[in-house]
């Protein structure tokens, strides 16, 4: 073989061998992994607003609970240092009010409604006390100012928590703070096509995220991503372990192949 095909040779596995650094994964404990393996989970609780429960509230996860069905939630903080779970950055959609969320304190969130029910805006302590261990749940970690303080506290309240539960976020800095400071714990990667991330992130990083080419940051257990074609380095790193999550089916048939389905607008089976 000649010294060119060689070189070539040699560049094409030097390629290989970073792109599988990059997207790698650590596999999983499939004792912990067990309570989410082939199961559906009611994207942010079991919501039905023309049945007066709204998406993220306790009466959602309660919907969710009695059927059978884990729950997928969002956390932030409040402008007072306070963990709410709500999934949008601002207020404008859900409560009708042109502000972010970590614009205002607790006491006033707490005085307004979601999407014009009577249900307001839950603590994730009010939250995991109100589900208390009946089904399992996977916690979204929103990203913004304070995210380290956002991970300090989360984690702490699921430290007194006897549930099951696992972590995800699309900031693979959160995720990397997970890997770090809290091991056990089983955590994902959220990521979506280039297009779906819009102007929160410049071009190079939305590619970058949407390919996972920085899951070598908190080398996820699972990643979770959009019902879309994906990328080939995310094919690859479910082929080397991670877990194959997808969200938001609205349709049965995305369970095949699949590990875990997030799902929403339709009753689905727990196990699939």
């Amino acid at each position: 073989m000649s010294n060119k095909w060689l070189g070539f040779l040699s560049g094409a596995a030097s390629v290989c061998g970073i792109g599988a650094f990059l997207v790698a994964p650590q596999r999983v404990d499939e004792e912990l992994y067990a309570p989410f393996q082939n199961r559906n989970i009611a994207h942010r609780g079991l919501h039905c607003i023309e049945k007066g429960i709204p998406e993220n509230s306790i009466a959602s996860f309660n919907a969710a609970c009695e059927a059978g069905y884990g729950s997928e939630l969002d956390v932030q903080l409040t402008k007072d240092g306070q963990v709410v779970v709500f999934h949008d950055d601002d207020l404008k959609r859900v409560c009708g009010v042109d502000a972010r969320v970590d614009s205002k304190t607790l006491e006033e969130l707490e005085e307004l409604r979601l999407l014009g029910t009577e249900q307001g805006i839950p603590l994730f302590t009010e939250v995991l006390a109100a589900v208390a261990g009946r089904t399992p749940l996977i916690v979204e970690l929103k990203s913004g100012p304070n995210n380290e303080e956002l991970c300090e506290k989360t984690y702490e309240i699921l430290a007194g928590y006897e549930g099951e539960y696992c972590i995800e976020s699309f900031d693979p800095r959160i995720v990397r703070w997970f890997k770090i400071n809290a091991p056990e714990l089983v955590r994902g990667q959220l990521a979506c096509s280039a297009e779906g991330y819009g102007k929160s992130e410049s071009k190079i990083m939305s590619y970058l995220m949407s390919c996972c080419l920085l899951n070598f940051m908190g080398r996820p257990h699972f990643i979770a991503y959009e019902i879309t074609d994906m990328p080939i380095t995310v094919k690859a790193a479910i082929k080397m372990g991670a877990k194959n999550v997808c969200w938001t089916s609205k349709n049965a048939a995305n369970e095949e192949g699949r590990d875990t389905v997030i799902f929403e607008r339709y009753e689905p089976t727990v196990w699939f």
